[in-house]
């Protein structure tokens, strides 16, 4: 598995999405007819440590991580109770290595926010992301119904 094999798989199979690079991050985004500055995130593929998201090491050679956002109710049946937002620059309080790699993550900053991650997924870790990956993408839409309003 490659960051662009991920970030291909949702462009062709989640209609309305778009790929948009910022903050060191190349991003999938619900925005059907760019209506929307940006849109609604669906996944990110993160290659690098920034200044506040350092939890993964992601400076490690060949290392990234996909990241998305899926419901707080699934989130809490995968990982337990949503964790309070870390201080900057911080993690969040969760007993987990957040550099381990080909499983899946609460997200070591975002996890309050209910994001899951995966650094570097195998094929077979792929298979088990991609229901979640289209509860994310369900998700977004939902968000971007709310917004364009």
């Amino acid at each position: 598995m490659t960051p662009d094999h991920i970030l291909d798989y949702c462009l062709e199979h989640f209609e309305g999405t778009v790929l948009m690079e910022s903050w060191g991050e190349k991003g999938i985004f619900y925005n059907p007819d760019h209506v929307l500055k940006r849109g609604v995130y669906l996944l990110t593929v993160k290659e690098k440590d920034g200044n506040n998201d350092k939890g993964s090491d992601l400076d490690r050679e060949n290392i990234y991580r996909v990241n998305l956002g899926i419901r707080k109710n699934t989130f809490s049946q995968l990982f337990g109770t949503v964790p309070a937002r870390p201080s900057a620059g911080g993690i969040v309080d969760m007993d987990y290595d957040f550099t381990a790699l080909d499983q899946m993550l609460p997200h070591p900053v975002y996890a309050w926010m209910a994001w899951i991650c995966v650094l570097n997924p195998s094929l077979q870790t792929f298979e088990e992301l991609k229901p979640y990956i289209l509860e994310a993408y369900e998700y977004a839409k939902e968000k971007f119904k709310k917004r364009k309003k």
